[in-house]
């Protein structure tokens, strides 16, 4: 090869390298994905690059579910929400007017790539032998779960409890209010999301038990070893589905739409899948739900649809006046 020939190559694949465009993309996300999305992002900005020739960062945000919605409401801008409950991601399309309506019906599922359900952990070797939900309202026992007001991971551990004593012999809402009110006069201390309630269990070392996401469990291994806590699995437990959502009126703003919907298509793709099962979300795949069938046992689960839906139990609830409100008042007064 010539000097001028070598030249000319050399500064082809330079302007080839700076050929390809630098996109960023900001996924506003609840607390308890950052592993997931940690693990996540690498993988698909490798896919996106060798498809579209465009370098990917994605930057994350964590907090409460409900705080990260209130902070899209108020300008953050998102390109993608990824939330724990669908009425996060209503409250951006209602108030905030980022959203379209119809986001459930633009991805399977109802646009939730993967499931998970709440889980109790308990200290090595239990020692205030929790088995179930009905244990977590015992005189003595520390229950930490997050603020249902700010946290969807809070809103499922209430509807989780409530469901349960509904469907106790004799169950009725009267019961299970009276259940559930137990249940929080129990918790010493709400934080405003799941990752702050593991903190506050594992490295404050309050509480007997801390109840969150299936997910958050492989957290804490990875990060506190398996030595300290034992996961148990109650008898029955809530269905949560975890949906995601391109934020439209920010995408058409930045022109990064195509990278937006690419990154929550490849949620379903098998190596997303497969990543997700690695951090122990439950898959839509049934072939990568089956290589990972051993680390998910079978629990009987409800859905919200039991309380009429996420806005019904939302409205009923969960807003300001509403029966956790009135809950967390009397339990205030005692």
């Amino acid at each position: 090869m010539t000097r001028r020939a070598s030249l000319l190559a050399v500064a082809f694949a330079l302007l080839s390298g700076h050929a390809l465009a630098d996109t960023t993309l900001l996924n506003v996300s609840y607390d308890v994905m950052r592993d997931f999305y940690k693990d996540y992002n690498p993988v698909f900005a490798k896919y996106y690059e060798a498809k579209f020739k465009d370098k990917l960062t994605v930057q994350q945000s964590h907090g409460g579910s409900s705080k990260q919605a209130r902070s899209v409401i108020d300008g953050l801008e998102a390109d993608v929400v990824t939330m724990n409950q669908s009425t996060d991601i209503d409250a951006i399309v209602e108030k905030g007017k980022q959203i379209n309506s119809g986001w459930e019906k633009r991805l399977p599922d109802n646009a939730s790539p993967f499931s998970s359900l709440q889980v109790l952990i308990v200290r090595k070797g239990n020692p205030k032998g929790i088995k179930d939900w009905n244990d977590l309202v015992k005189p003595g026992v520390q229950v930490v779960v997050p603020n249902p007001k700010t946290s969807g991971n809070g809103r499922y551990t209430y509807l989780a409890a409530w469901g349960y004593a509904l469907k106790q012999p004799g169950g009725n809402d009267a019961k299970a209010r009276s259940f559930v009110s137990a249940l929080f006069a129990n918790v010493p201390v709400l934080d405003s999301g799941g990752r702050a309630a593991t903190t506050t269990f594992m490295q404050r070392n309050i509480g007997d038990v801390l109840v969150t996401f299936e997910n958050e469990a492989e957290m804490i291994a990875r990060e506190f070893g398996r030595g300290g806590f034992e996961v148990v699995y109650p008898s029955v437990s809530i269905d949560a589905d975890l949906p995601v959502a391109v934020v439209d009126k920010v995408v058409d703003k930045k022109g990064t739409r195509k990278a937006a919907e690419e990154y929550l298509k490849y949620l379903w793709s098998p190596e997303g899948q497969q990543v997700a099962a690695q951090n122990y979300l439950r898959p839509r795949d049934k072939t990568v739900a089956a290589k990972f069938a051993k680390q998910f046992p079978v629990v009987k689960l409800f859905t919200v649809d039991e309380f009429g839906g996420w806005t019904k139990a939302q409205n009923q609830h969960f807003d300001d006046g509403g029966i956790y409100d009135q809950i967390a008042a009397a339990n205030a007064k005692n």
